[in-house]
């Protein structure tokens, strides 16, 4: 017994002597007695096996960009193996819903898809990361204009990477203008001018538009009188007069008193956007963001045209916008990981063959001309308008504020009970000034 127990023994240790040897041949024999080249060489490996890396990303939008987003984290998937991305998705309103109790719980996504309207609210809560310590490392940004990633900055921090440039704009069905007898729409027009085309179009038996989206176009229209929404430092409104809310939200209501835009509880009632009136062709034309303009056509039978918004002083009110963003989320425990999956986003060209624009002109200047090929007329004719912004247009200036969310669900509600005749133009500029200074802290 003693005697076959010494015998197991000694075999055990044969081979662990053997197991020694061998590491120590490998480790003498590697083909290099370059430290930092093994190092590399262990990085790569690493990267190509890779320790196995789960990432949650959350954005909003219509079926169209989920299926096409899903579609770039499966390429994603299969170029980095050790990555497994989960999607979360939603429409804009459920999406805010479900992001607020994440971000109380500090359990939000690793890639979060941010709103101008949002960014300043997270970032000053610290719940996103900085992201320029990722920038020319993770995030390969030597593509892209340095005003146009300075869109994502909020003090001395990167909280948001600018995933596509957009403009506001009126698209419009020219045949439907041309049987309301306007041959075309002028590259500046007057709100007087915009009035006059409505009312061709109700005589007509048209909408000319259904409305416009009141804290952007009432925004537009406070830059066009040399005054912002927000002060440039976020500590309160960005106008001290209000007889500017009170011009601008009568144009608003006499639009719908004159039923050249349907009320907003119209509005409400549709089944979804493919029933809008200008998507029918029950109407002229629609006060939006460039890059909505793909989907316009994609749902709609008929074919669209570019002219920019209403206003005498065009270049004052217009800007270019980051369509949205991707940040990371401060509790993340991958942010290189996602930062990574940012930059290919933004510099893949075949990713970007896959999302065509669809979240603003790409901001790589390469990705723009290698994806020039492949884009449908309706993009190019976004991309084009976005040039053309770019020369006739002011910069942005800040991000909204913290609470801007806040101050857009007021000012909202507002031009829905000026649209009914409910308050006045001159007592809802009062209610909203009281509202949005306390609000902002004022």
């Amino acid at each position: 017994m003693k005697k076959s127990l010494l015998v197991l023994l000694g075999m055990m240790m044969v081979l662990w002597l053997a197991a020694c040897s061998g590491d120590d041949s490998s480790e003498d024999t590697g083909g290099t007695t370059d430290n930092t080249s093994e190092e590399t060489d262990n990085d790569s490996d690493s990267e190509a096996s890779g320790d196995q890396v789960t990432l949650r990303i959350a954005w909003w939008g219509s079926q169209p960009r989920h299926d096409y987003t899903l579609e770039v984290i499966e390429l994603y998937e299969e170029q980095n193996p050790n990555v497994t991305i989960e999607p979360e998705y939603a429409s804009w309103d459920d999406y805010w819903q479900k992001l607020s109790p994440q971000a109380a719980a500090n359990e939000l996504p690793d890639i979060i898809q941010m709103d101008l309207s949002y960014i300043s609210q997270y970032a000053e809560n610290g719940q996103l990361a900085d992201l320029e310590q990722f920038l020319g490392s993770e995030i390969d940004d030597s593509n892209i204009a340095e005003n146009t990633i300075e869109g994502g900055r909020i003090n001395d921090g990167l909280y948001g990477f600018n995933l596509g440039s957009n403009a506001l704009s009126f698209q419009y069905n020219p045949e439907i203008l041309a049987e309301i007898g306007i041959d075309e729409i002028p590259e500046t027009y007057s709100w007087d001018e915009y009035q006059e085309m409505a009312q061709k179009a109700t005589d007509a038996g048209y909408y000319f538009d259904n409305g416009m989206q009141a804290d952007v176009f009432f925004n537009y229209y406070l830059r066009q009188n040399g005054a912002r929404l927000y002060a440039e430092d976020g500590s309160g409104l960005g106008y001290d007069d209000d007889q500017l809310f009170v011009d601008f939200f009568t144009i608003i209501q006499e639009q719908v008193e004159a039923e050249a835009t349907p009320t907003p509880d119209f509005l409400a009632q549709l089944a979804g956007p493919e029933d809008d009136p200008v998507v029918l062709g029950d109407g002229v034309g629609i006060f939006q963001w460039s890059n909505q303009f793909v989907g316009l056509e994609d749902m709609s039978e008929h074919t669209f045209a570019f002219a920019t918004p209403p206003g005498e002083n065009l270049e004052d009110g217009l800007f270019l916008k980051p369509s949205m963003y991707f940040s990371i989320s401060e509790n993340s425990e991958q942010k290189e990981a996602a930062a990574s999956f940012i930059d290919f986003w933004v510099n893949d060209v075949e990713a970007n063959k896959l999302i065509l624009g669809d979240r603003g002109v790409p901001v790589s200047s390469v990705v723009q001309e290698e994806i020039a090929d492949d884009v449908s007329e309706a993009q190019q004719a976004v991309f084009d308008y976005v040039a053309w912004a770019e020369e006739n247009s002011t910069p942005m200036g800040a991000p909204d504020p913290a609470g801007a969310g806040e101050i857009i669900e007021q000012l909202t509600n507002l031009s829905e009970q000026i649209s009914y005749g409910e308050i006045t133009p001159e007592d809802a500029a009062k209610h909203f000034r009281t509202q949005a200074e306390g609000i902002l802290g004022n």
